[in-house]
């Protein structure tokens, strides 16, 4: 993989990739036509004493492009008549900062303000936009397995950039798909976010990972892959290196979790022969879920990796993969259990579901 750096007229950074090693050095000499303008504002994180959690506060994404058309994307490449985020005419990966992240340079380090209730720091962090395909029309389930290794590659690639610059506590990628999801743009994308603090969800991960070692002397997350390997009626794709699988407990009408067989911390840690083998995969469970109604299924794919500085030998890299939409015309929004109190009610059962997946076609 061939990876070119550049900036945009306020002075973001973007970073071109090419799978074939050639032509990402060509893309970043090409200006960004736009005028100078200022970095964005930066954000602030605050304290929540009740849950024991950090909120971050970024007015300023309240200016952002919501939807707009594909003559207006600001993710396809730049033409002569219209110039993007993206300078160049064409690309095959890319990624660039946020132009409203919810964490940037906040102008220097975490600083805690004392052990009050009232505690506020700065945003410190980045956020960054990863394009998967220049073609305004694709979906990352049309990709094709040279392009999804590229991407892994640049989830790699920025997953070690970020853990290393200070402040940094966890890196998450992600991809929102679908306008029933909440997306702001229909471009096949994904994002990227460096946080100053370690996720919620993935501290409980790791308070019970940690408790169960101690239980059992084993990895919870390697139970629970052995557990659904064994059963194999929710399991919906698997090759020797992942197993794609609708966990017993699913949250969401469909939820799929792909795992390496192999515990690794983060992405940066699979092998090249992981690397190559979780597209087929992927794929195949993208296509599948698409096909369950005949329709494009919105959906959130969460990379949950390893926190940077600590407990790295309790996680299980693993993808959690789910759709809000529980029937053709019906969606499941999180209301007043799910909401307030974290009590998730799933109206499709698991196993049902993990049947309609398996039997979904993928062509």
């Amino acid at each position: 993989m061939k990876r070119s750096a550049t900036r945009l007229a306020d002075g973001r950074e973007l970073i071109y990739f090419s799978a074939a090693g050639t032509g990402a050095d060509e893309l970043a000499a090409v200006e960004d036509r736009r005028p100078p303008g200022q970095r964005p504002p930066a954000s602030e994180i605050r304290y929540d004493p009740l849950l024991d959690e950090w909120v971050a506060v970024a007015a300023h994404r309240q200016a952002r492009v919501v939807l707009p058309s594909s003559e207006a994307c600001p993710l396809c490449p730049s033409t002569a008549d219209r110039a993007t985020e993206i300078p160049a005419a064409d690309y095959e990966v890319v990624a660039f900062e946020n132009r409203f992240p919810a964490f940037g340079d906040a102008g220097g380090v975490l600083a805690g303000d004392g052990d009050g209730v009232d505690r506020r720091r700065p945003g410190t962090g980045r956020c960054e936009v990863v394009c998967f395909t220049a073609d305004h029309e694709a979906s990352f389930a049309r990709l094709s397995l040279d392009q999804v290794r590229l991407v892994v590659d640049v989830w790699a690639d920025r997953t070690t950039d970020l853990a290393a610059r200070p402040g940094v506590e966890q890196v998450f990628c992600f991809e929102n798909r679908g306008e029933e999801i909440g997306v702001s743009l229909r471009h096949p994308h994904g994002q990227i976010h460096a946080f100053p603090f370690v996720a919620p969800r993935t501290r409980q991960m790791l308070r019970t990972a940690e408790a169960h070692r101690r239980r059992t002397g084993r990895s919870v997350f390697a139970d629970v892959l052995a557990a659904e390997q064994a059963a194999g009626m929710r399991v919906v794709a698997s090759n020797t290196s992942w197993t794609a699988f609708v966990p017993s407990f699913a949250r969401w009408p469909f939820e799929v979790h792909v795992y390496p067989h192999r515990q690794v911390p983060d992405i940066p840690a699979l092998s090249d022969a992981e690397r190559d083998a979780f597209g087929p995969v992927y794929l195949d469970v993208l296509r599948r879920l698409d096909a369950v109604y005949g329709l494009a299924m919105p959906y959130v794919a969460a990379w949950h990796q390893a926190p940077v500085h600590h407990d790295r030998d309790l996680a299980h890299l693993h993808l959690q993969l789910f759709s809000n939409r529980r029937a053709p015309g019906l969606l499941k929004h999180p209301a007043g259990t799910e909401a307030a109190m974290g009590v998730f009610l799933n109206d499709v059962d698991p196993d049902q579901a993990a049947r309609l997946l398996r039997a979904a076609p993928t062509d």
